[in-house]
């Protein structure tokens, strides 16, 4: 039996679209509230009765809070330009070290209208492939 489920987490970002046109209000520095929701899949387990303990999401989670909460996007590596696109690409890139191959999504909302979901690669499916990605 396979199963699908889902963590959800928030932080706080500042952040400017350095590639957009001077005039695009997202050149100007500003700032969202983001909504960052992981979703693994897998096999239940027949003894726990899950596919993984919530927990272990969370963990895997706690790391990338603690570099990109109430921080300016921006300076970070990678996220030069941070869409909600490549914030999707960026978080997944350092997930599946701990989510390995449950992992299945990861949602990146900006806004409660507005975001972006990334299901990985083939070549992110292979742990030994993963820094092949660019």
């Amino acid at each position: 039996m396979n199963m699908e489920l889902f963590k959800e987490f928030t932080f706080e970002a500042a952040h400017r679209l350095p590639n957009v046109p001077a005039q695009h209000k997202c050149s100007r520095l500003h700032g969202h509230s983001y909504k960052v929701r992981i979703e693994v899949s897998g096999p239940v387990d027949a003894n726990l009765g899950w596919v993984i303990d919530f927990g272990d999401i969370k963990t895997a989670w706690r790391d990338l809070d603690d570099a990109l909460d109430h921080r300016y996007l921006n300076e970070i590596p990678g996220l030069e330009n941070p869409t909600s696109e490549v914030l999707a690409i960026w978080i997944w890139d350092r997930l599946t070290e701990h989510l390995s191959d449950l992992l299945s999504a990861v949602t990146v909302q900006e806004t409660c209208t507005s975001g972006s979901t990334y299901r990985g690669t083939v070549e992110h499916a292979a742990p030994a492939s993963r820094g092949d990605m660019r």
